[in-house]
């Protein structure tokens, strides 16, 4: 992926069937969509793939078990389809993972492994394990680091992981790959509409080269997430909140404090939540909370009731408890949760379900959902602009469409989360002494996934490199933020970039990791 390939491509291109809004979980997989039926597909995204909330996920690819508990079959039996579907179409990026619940209660394990049988029944075909009771014995096994009180016995059952922002990633080289046309660090700032009030385009600011130009299309589609209600009062000044966003945190913790291989499940916190501890790229993500909050940015703050309640959790289960001091990282996300009808609903009452939303103008809203279900959102997404008339009918062919980067997985290894690209990287290692280099002694990242992240995946800042191609903000912030300043010379010499430069990222950057570790 090239960017100035792909700006020249948009400014002289005269109309565009698709315009997509949005660089995350959502905009990308109607891109993808779009692409590979042939419509010709233009993605617009603010600042970076996955910037916003869809690198902030538990990064689990799920069904929902509370979902289930809530009586939502429907939306558990969807996402468990596509939580199958991912497994095949990107298995270099997807880890089937054991999750133990802990029967504290002699019936505790029993309730649940009837609950979670039912689970797996819903998943048929596309079923990734079988749920099973744990003796106490087996618990404790599997479960080495929790509390033995906690532990009479237990149940475990299968779910997806993965890592949210590479898959973004691969799914913009996919849609390129389809014929779509993508671009980061381009801001539509306005909606060019016909005499009839109907969109006809979008006004774009390249905010990298300072340049505005006006894009035609005769569908576009805000797929933004927590900022749709932004991009809709450019449409209708004055109307509704589509969305209510909705905070969440995470802490990453290192693995002794479960040193297993299964991931533990908390159905019921002490304020009736689920809580998770996954392990993730030789860490541990434990979370998350589900706060409503008003104002919506791309770097929201952990709340110190949502850190408090985490670490508190966690001591009344983990035989060593996780102190501040502990936290490797800590990143927040919010949701964007389709608006209740009525007003004062919690958080945990407002549907996780997506809606797709064709406005009067021709706008189309995708509201709601989550990494799981991306692909069935956008296919709904492009059957509602079909529906409407906004575009052809052409067939959805996304169901069994491979992924960039699709090989066998091997989690084993760090540089595996990039699939048949991995030959690449290791080339580059392999020619070059520097690129053979690690950024940190105590991480395995190497200055050739810089390299290939500003070559092939359309980096253009520090953080795109250190958040997001590779994790280290998201993994130990602290050890990102002392590598800034090399990081940064080595990007300078690909993009070509002054002392100046050099300097600004690497003071941003390490702004930026303050707000991830205590």
């Amino acid at each position: 992926m090239k960017r100035n390939e792909n700006i020249d491509r948009i400014k002289h291109t005269a109309e565009w069937d698709v315009v997509v809004i949005g660089g995350g979980a959502t905009g990308l997989g109607v891109a993808v969509d779009a692409a590979s039926r042939g419509f010709s597909t233009l993605l617009l995204e603010r600042i970076d793939f996955a910037k916003g909330t869809s690198s902030r996920s538990t990064k689990l690819v799920h069904g929902g078990v509370r979902y289930l508990a809530q009586g939502d079959v429907a939306l558990v039996r969807e996402a468990l389809r596509e939580r199958g579907r991912l497994a095949k179409n990107a298995p270099h990026l997807f880890n089937s993972e054991s999750f133990i619940i802990p029967g504290e209660k002699w019936w505790t394990a029993y309730y649940y492994t009837f609950g979670l049988w039912l689970y797996d029944r819903l998943a048929g075909k596309l079923s990734i394990g079988h749920t099973r009771y744990l003796n106490k014995k087996e618990t404790n096994q599997h479960l080495k680091g929790v509390k033995l009180e906690k532990l009479n016995n237990g149940v475990c059952y299968y779910d997806g992981q993965f890592d949210d922002a590479r898959l973004a990633i691969n799914l913009a080289q996919t849609a390129v790959e389809q014929g779509a046309t993508v671009a980061n660090y381009c801001e539509v700032i306005g909606l060019d509409k016909d005499k009839n009030g109907k969109i006809c385009g979008v006004k774009v600011k390249d905010t990298l080269g300072n340049e505005v130009f006006d894009v035609k299309a005769k569908c576009v589609v805000n797929a933004t997430g927590v900022f749709t209600n932004e991009i809709n009062a450019m449409d209708k000044p004055g109307g509704k909140d589509a969305i209510v966003p909705s905070q969440g945190i995470h802490l990453v913790i290192d693995r002794k404090f479960l040193p297993g291989k299964s991931a533990l499940m908390v159905p019921k916190t002490s304020d009736g939540r689920v809580l998770f501890a996954v392990p993730w790229h030789n860490k541990l993500v434990v979370g998350t909370t589900d706060t409503l909050v008003k104002n919506v940015e791309y770097e929201p703050k952990p709340i110190e009731q949502e850190i408090d309640f985490i670490l508190q959790t966690a001591k009344d289960y983990l035989i060593e408890a996780p102190t501040r001091e502990d936290v490797r990282s800590v990143f927040v996300g919010l949701r964007p949760l389709a608006a209740p009808k009525e007003e004062g609903k919690s958080t945990k009452e407002v549907s996780r379900s997506h809606k797709v939303e064709v406005r009067e103008s021709g706008l189309i809203d995708v509201i709601g959902g989550k990494w799981t279900t991306y692909r069935q959102m956008a296919e709904d997404t492009l059957s509602a602009a079909i529906k409407n008339q906004l575009l052809s009918d052409k067939p959805c062919v996304t169901t069994e469409l491979k992924i960039h980067g699709h090989s066998p997985a091997d989690m084993e290894n760090h540089l595996g989360y990039y699939g048949s690209d991995r030959k690449y990287i290791e080339e580059l290692a392999a020619n070059d002494s520097k690129a053979a280099e690690k950024l940190h002694p105590e991480y395995p990242f190497l200055y050739a996934e810089v390299l290939w992240a500003v070559r092939e995946e359309m980096a253009q800042t520090l953080e795109d490199v250190l958040a997001r191609r590779i994790r280290f903000l998201f993994l130990d912030a602290k050890a990102a933020a002392s590598v800034a300043e090399n990081v940064a010379e080595y990007m300078a010499q690909e993009l070509g970039k002054d002392a100046q430069w050099i300097a600004e990222q690497a003071s941003d950057f390490r702004e930026l990791c303050k707000q991830y570790h205590f």
